[in-house]
């Protein structure tokens, strides 16, 4: 790995030289410059992850190299040098952008020091950095699994709304992905890079729940030891995310009103009012529309959250979604767990299509995490499918249409011909225009596969 590299910049040769020996010593790569100007022409070639300037050069100072440094795409950390005394320029250095300032004469040991602690902000910079890539990669939309139409009308809402600022209420039921679309409508939008907060409202009382929003001061309620922002105020200039909203009680609901009308509110046992900056986007598997007509949701609140309204459809109204959110599980908790598995044996890619997921997308995962670690063989067998999930319908229910392989309508073909001609193998050929040899081949197949995947094979007597 090559070691970190410096350039010194200093019109004094001896300090210069000096200066780049010692940093030489604790092995890091260091170019030098006798001015700003030949500092400016050494970064394309050098390409320095620090620059140790003096303050006072002819022609252009440490302060204005610091302004030309920091204008570029992808600048270096800057290291501005003073004299003794002049903490006026130092704070000057730091105001245009300088990560440190050492006085002169310089300690080395204190030059380390900054030289080390500027190298790992640098690289904690430059992580977060990546990680918020990742993050916007993972929740691009483009990113998102599935092609049916229901989701292409969810997508299309979703680069409609996220670059405003309006209230966006999501629905559908549990384990559909809903906080999965509220991160997409934060990742895509103009607040990308603040704060996204999320809130599972069902999870806390009404008097925590007030706290755990609004925030508290000292002395609010027993255990308020301290004043303590709510979420909200950490959310402020980002995306707050109200999970379970049908749940909150009605005085709740009258302070999120308020929050959303005028963005204002009081701490809990404060009376400074608070005002923050913030998009709300809410989540529910109730029908608010029966809460409101039962007066156990306020009419007003509904109106203010269902500005844009995102249903989210069940899983099983996905058609062919299903076997690619299955196959995008399968390679994740094969790669999570170091297992060389290929896909799904034909009977559970059948039976994967083929179940209703009352749980979703979230049954889903967790169907396809536990079949990946029971799994022995490079294809997922039906055996290590979860006992609720393995089959719901009739062996002679119709594969789905579409979800269904080539294969796995050759195969109902070919049993559903076999049960009219009372398993004779010879009338069944002669109806499919297949060769006797081809069928009979054709039925031991299934039958040990069905083996393989202890499901008891078909129930169809063979005779010539």
């Amino acid at each position: 790995m090559r070691s970190p590299r410096i350039l010194v910049v200093d019109d004094e040769p001896h300090a210069r030289t000096a200066l780049a020996a010692l940093l030489r010593g604790e092995s890091f790569d260091v170019e030098t410059a006798a001015d700003a100007f030949k500092a400016l022409g050494k970064l394309d070639s050098f390409a320095p992850r620090i620059v140790i300037t003096d303050f006072k050069m002819p022609g252009m100072d440490g302060i204005e190299l610091t302004r030309k440094l920091l204008a570029r795409e992808d600048p270096p950390a800057v290291i501005v040098m003073t004299a003794f005394g002049a903490i006026g320029t130092a704070l000057t250095a730091m105001r245009a952008g300088a990560s440190d300032y050492l006085l002169k004469p310089l300690s080395f040991d204190e030059l380390l020091i900054s030289v080390n602690r500027t190298l790992e902000e640098q690289s904690l910079r430059r992580e977060a950095a990546q990680l918020r890539v990742r993050v916007k990669e993972r929740f691009a939309i483009e990113n998102m699994v599935g092609t049916s139409p229901a989701m292409q009308s969810v997508y299309d809402i979703i680069r409609q709304a996220a670059p405003s600022r309006a209230t966006v209420l999501i629905t559908g039921e549990s384990g559909t992905g809903k906080e999965l679309v509220a991160n997409a409508l934060h990742q895509n939008s103009p607040r990308a890079e603040r704060p996204f907060i999320k809130v599972h409202c069902a999870a806390l009382a009404e008097s925590l729940l007030e706290s755990e929003l609004f925030g508290h001061e000292k002395g609010a309620f027993t255990g308020a030891s301290a004043r303590r922002d709510g979420r909200f105020t950490l959310a402020d200039g980002g995306t707050l995310f109200l999970d379970e909203i049908g749940e909150i009680s009605a005085s709740t609901q009258l302070k999120l009103l308020r929050v959303l009308q005028e963005q204002e509110f009081e701490r809990v046992g404060g009376t400074e009012t608070q005002h923050v900056d913030v998009r709300v986007v809410a989540a529910t598997n109730r029908n608010l529309v029966d809460a409101v007509e039962s007066g156990r949701f306020r009419k007003d609140l509904y109106f203010r959250l269902h500005v844009v309204t995102i249903e989210m459809p069940p899983l099983r109204k996905r058609g062919g979604d299903v076997l690619l959110i299955a196959r995008m599980f399968l390679e994740r908790f094969a790669r999570d767990n170091n297992k060389q598995i290929e896909g799904f044996a034909t009977e559970t890619a059948t039976q994967i299509a083929r179940y209703d997921w009352p749980g979703n997308v979230r049954e889903l995962e967790n169907a396809i995490e536990r079949a990946v670690l029971l799994s022995k063989d490079a294809l997922v067998p039906l055996s290590a499918l979860p006992t609720t999930v393995k089959p719901a319908r009739a062996d002679n229910d119709p594969p789905a249409v579409p979800g269904a392989t080539l294969a796995e309508l050759e195969r109902y073909t070919i049993l559903e011909t076999l049960r009219m001609c009372d398993g004779s193998t010879t009338r069944a050929a002669a109806i499919l225009g297949l060769s006797l040899r081809t069928v009979q081949y054709r039925v031991n197949q299934y039958r040990d596969a069905d083996a393989a995947a202890r499901n008891g094979g078909e129930s169809v007597p063979l005779s010539n």
